[in-house]
């Protein structure tokens, strides 16, 4: 259901940055200047995609290295901060630009041996790609609002929640099986792990500020294909009610048929909807790719929170930046490669079955041969082997630490 500056610049500019070439440069009649070349010379700023799980040894060691590493920087100084209404993108100049270098300089997002001109140059636009990547920021190479509120925030802030968060780490330091899942909820991200390794990474959609994903270890037990969705109480009250009240063929639109206490269908006529009779029902949505809540699959693991793991409908989700948009649950991406994982060991599922499965459009449950270790943790701050420290924002409040910004659907 878904309820859910002026630039004049010479012809050629030469590199910035030692051992890159000569960029060229042409200016519009406006005095934009145009950056032919493509963004890949700056290829030594790109983040790395780390194939170490990020919970592991190899993780919290490399956080409590890069502890170590930005209390030197709060030794010298920290990094200042910029205009909370900075706007810079390639191709503008002056101070603005002056402070953005020493800013991205301090972080390690820039080379040191950067010229320090006042141009937004590509070199620069690099550094600030791998910055927002770094702090889970829609990648644009723009700077805005909420690239300046995360560059704004103090050394010390920084360290504190890398030390909250390597605590965390060491709390999953032991053996968490062959095979296993990690959802991190502030990056809104799963990833499958086997033998030590990273095999697959999902984007995910997870529990709004006020339905929040829970906390929690778990096992992946079955996996229903095209699954009937029952509506929980809780959004029953909070959502289908008042939707209900301003129109009354929304539940035939979305196909949720409504049963009594003795499993017979009622019309959606024969409910109060200025009370909460509707609760006494049960709402149950039909299967369907294009119109169920849970997509084509639902995964479920055992918890007492009636929470679980989904495919959805509204794919484009996966594309945002913010995606704290459930009511608990976890919508993953590219769910079918995420389930062939899971059931690599449950004899006649192959992907090819599971194709064939899905389309069918048939109800299907399939038990797991050996259940699957889940962990839905909340990590705000990790760093990986090669160097790369990451934060995401407190979405739900549960570092302690105040001045880190607070993720928005808002977009640069």
């Amino acid at each position: 259901m878904r309820l859910t500056g002026n630039c004049a610049l010479a012809g050629v500019v030469v590199g910035l940055i030692s051992g890159f070439p000569a960029v060229a440069a042409q200016v519009d009649p406006g005095g934009q200047a145009e950056w032919r070349q493509s963004y890949e010379e700056a290829t030594n700023l790109a983040v790395p995609r780390s194939m170490v799980p990020m919970l592991s040894s190899e993780s919290a060691a490399a956080t409590e290295a890069a502890i170590a590493r930005y209390r030197e920087i709060a030794a010298h100084g920290g990094w200042g901060t910029l205009p909370t209404n900075l706007h810079l993108k390639l191709g503008a100049r002056g101070k603005g630009v002056l402070a953005l270098r020493q800013r991205l300089l301090a972080s390690g997002d820039l080379d040191q041996t950067d010229s320090g001109a006042d141009t937004y140059d590509s070199f620069v636009e690099a550094g600030v790609r791998r910055f927002q990547t770094r702090h889970g920021l829609g990648v644009t190479g723009n700077v805005g609002e909420q690239t300046i509120a995360a560059m704004n925030v103090p050394v010390e802030t920084r360290i504190q929640q890398l030390e909250v968060n390597l605590v965390r780490l060491r709390s999953f330091s032991g053996f968490l099986g062959q095979r296993y899942v990690v959802t991190n909820i502030p990056a809104a991200q799963v990833e499958t792990v086997e033998n030590g390794e990273v095999m697959t990474r999902h984007a995910a959609g997870v529990g709004k500020i006020d339905r929040q994903s829970p906390i929690m270890t778990t096992k992946a037990i079955d996996i229903n294909f095209n699954p009937f969705w029952t509506v929980p109480v809780s959004i029953i009250k909070k959502d289908l009610i008042p939707r209900m009240r301003k129109d009354m063929n929304y539940l035939s639109e979305e196909k949720i048929r409504i049963y009594n206490g003795q499993g017979q269908e009622v019309q959606a006529t024969q409910v109060n909807w200025n009370s909460e009779e509707a609760t006494h029902f049960t709402f149950r949505q039909d299967p369907g790719a294009d119109v169920n809540s849970l997509g084509t699959v639902r995964i479920n693991i055992n918890n007492p929170y009636g929470v679980y793991m989904h495919d959805t409908p509204e794919k484009g989700i996966f594309g945002d930046d913010y995606r704290f948009v459930s009511s608990g649950c976890v919508r993953v991406q590219n769910v079918r490669d995420y389930i062939t994982w899971l059931l690599k060991d449950t004899p006649g599922w192959t992907r090819d079955k599971i194709d064939e499965a899905i389309a069918s459009g048939q109800r299907t449950d399939v038990k797991l041969a050996q259940p699957v270790p889940v962990y839905w943790v909340y990590l705000t701050a990790w760093a990986t082997p090669d160097g790369i420290v990451n934060f995401r924002d407190d979405i739900y409040q549960k570092d302690g630490i105040a001045g880190v910004p607070i993720a928005t659907a808002d977009t640069e």
